[in-house]
């Protein structure tokens, strides 16, 4: 019976250490995949040329980035659009709401780059390297009333943006001159908190010289006072472990910087009336949080369709540009250029009368999601599939999907069955027996499904729902 007893209490000591053992190598096995998935995105310059895609963190504002009547714009914007074309990849623009949370970001490998107005500071130089000067950068003070001297703020509160450096700025002032104003960080971009000022909600605010001067060409009332900062450098930021991409971009901006940054910039600057008109619209996200004059009738047809209506408007744009006047040399027509075969199908009268053209492309858009809809069923992939056929056909998917099933891959994935369609250019594929539809540059409609989603995730990031 003691033997017995014995026994039984060696096998539980024996489970319980078994049991302590198997915690902790899944701790460890969770921690290890952990740390490689966050080792995946962590990467230097042949890293992201693999992946082709350069992912940025950007500002949304008017200098930066922005939506204008449906289309992308802003001074990085462009920039970036120029930079990725240098290195031979898509860039991926990822908003952040001020600099720390874009710092965080770069920490963390969730983007590469940062290019924003980033001024070297030695807290941050332990895990980032800077590019050479893109440009540079003075903050003013900005109220209705223009001040001489600082004393004259008295006790008064001056209002700035949260995570950027303006609050440092007036605390090194303060300090020095041992003055008693009150700062007060809020999440409002410098841009609302001039509207603020001009519309009297607030006295003083700060914001960087070129976007104060731009406002105060409309905004007669503001008035750009005391010097918080002179022109210092402004830089982009990397991660430390990225010294070959910080090689090429330096490389990069050597040369742009002779004629187009300058050229950009006086486009996006020294014009304040376009600048004005650009991020006052109401079909700029900055100004009416619109993106085209059908958006009503965008979001009725999206809400039949089960899509976010801003992924039906980035659809509309890559077609048309929200004119409904387009024709493209094969006869498509219309805000969706709806070809004759597909205007015939679905009664579709007058394709260029929004109305009509949208009700049409959206029931053809239900029917490629019928066709999909067993053999894709989760609803994101199956929205790529959706937009791929759209664009070059519904066979020459099929066979792509025909080819992927062939060779033993996932006819689930967009990844998987977009490398088939990327080689239905290939006699070797195009010639397979289990191809239908013959020859296609599916490579056109891999970057369609790429560049719609990319301008949906803008339009998202931009544009509230």
């Amino acid at each position: 019976m003691l033997s017995t007893s014995m026994e039984r209490k060696k096998q539980i000591v024996v489970v319980g250490v078994l049991i302590f053992l198997g915690l902790g190598a899944i701790g460890y096995l969770n921690n290890w995949f952990t740390q490689s998935s966050k080792q995946e995105f962590i990467l230097d310059k042949d890293g992201i040329l693999t992946r082709g895609t350069l992912r940025v963190a950007v500002d949304n504002n008017s200098s930066s980035f922005y939506i204008y009547r449906g289309n992308r714009m802003g001074y990085e914007y462009e920039l970036l659009l120029d930079l990725g074309k240098e290195l031979g990849v898509q860039v991926e623009f990822v908003v952040a709401s001020d600099i720390d949370e874009a710092f965080t970001k770069l920490e963390e490998g969730r983007v590469d780059l940062i290019a924003m107005n980033v001024q070297q500071n030695a807290e941050r130089e332990s895990f980032v390297i800077f590019t050479e000067a893109i440009g540079s950068m003075s903050t003013v003070l900005v109220g209705r009333e223009k001040l001489t001297s600082w004393d004259t703020l008295g006790m008064d509160t001056v209002v700035v943006r949260k995570g950027a450096v303006y609050k440092s700025q007036l605390e090194q002032i303060k300090d020095s001159l041992s003055l008693d104003f009150t700062i007060l960080e809020v999440q409002d971009h410098e841009e609302t908190l001039l509207d603020r000022v001009y519309e009297q909600e607030l006295r003083w605010t700060v914001a960087e010289k070129n976007v104060a001067q731009t406002n105060a060409t409309y905004y007669d009332e503001l008035q750009l006072g005391l010097e918080v900062s002179k022109e210092e450098p402004v830089t982009w930021a990397l991660r430390s472990t990225s010294p070959n991409l910080l090689q090429a971009v330096n490389s990069w901006l050597l040369e742009k910087k002779k004629v187009f940054i300058p050229r950009t910039y006086a486009r996006y600057f020294l014009n304040s009336k376009n600048q004005y008109e650009r991020t006052t619209n109401a079909y700029s996200s900055l100004g009416g949080n619109r993106i085209s004059v059908y958006d009503e009738l965008i979001q009725a047809q999206a809400q039949s369709l089960g899509w976010d209506w801003r992924l039906l408007a980035a659809l509309v744009y890559k077609e048309s540009r929200f004119d409904t006047t387009a024709l493209s040399y094969a006869g498509a027509q219309g805000l969706l250029q709806l070809m004759p075969v597909t205007v015939e199908r679905f009664g579709v009268t007058n394709p260029n009368d929004p109305a009509e053209s949208l009700k049409g492309g959206v029931k053809y858009l239900q029917y490629l999601d019928k066709f999909w809809m067993e053999r894709v069923p989760e609803t994101n992939e199956r929205i790529k599939f959706i937009l791929a056929s759209y664009n070059i056909g519904q066979g020459h998917v099929d066979d792509a999907w025909r080819l992927t099933l062939k060779y033993r891959k996932n006819t689930q994935s967009w990844q998987e069955v977009s490398n088939f369609l990327n080689l239905k250019s290939d006699p070797k594929y195009y010639r397979d027996p289990v191809v239908k539809s013959g020859y296609a540059k599916g490579h056109i409609a891999v970057k369609y499904v790429r560049d719609v989603l990319a301008l949906f995730q803008s339009y998202k990031d931009l544009v509230d729902p």
